[in-house]
């Protein structure tokens, strides 16, 4: 199973746990099992046309979906999936 890193934020959806393991070939399948496990947080990473929300990150084994292929993006039983919420500041 591969293992999802869980921002401090969306931890109140998974009962506190800073990771999760979940199945899934794909950034969209981890993400899909992610929800059905832990109702709610698809809303907080997908927006009201079902994609990423743009303050969203999401890598696989440290490298930004967005530079490979986003969603659809490969994950194997050993990949460690993190989701990053964009800081801002000034």
């Amino acid at each position: 199973m591969a293992k999802v890193r869980i921002p401090t934020p969306l931890r109140n959806l998974t009962g506190g746990s800073a990771e999760v393991e979940v199945t899934g070939t794909t950034v969209r399948e981890v993400l899909k099992d992610l929800d059905s496990k832990h109702s709610g947080l698809a809303e907080r990473v997908y927006d009201e046309g079902g994609e990423l929300r743009r303050f969203v990150n999401i890598y696989v084994d440290d490298e930004d979906i967005r530079f490979a292929d986003g969603l659809e993006t490969a994950v194997t039983n050993s990949s460690v999936v993190s989701i990053v919420p964009a800081v801002a500041g000034g």
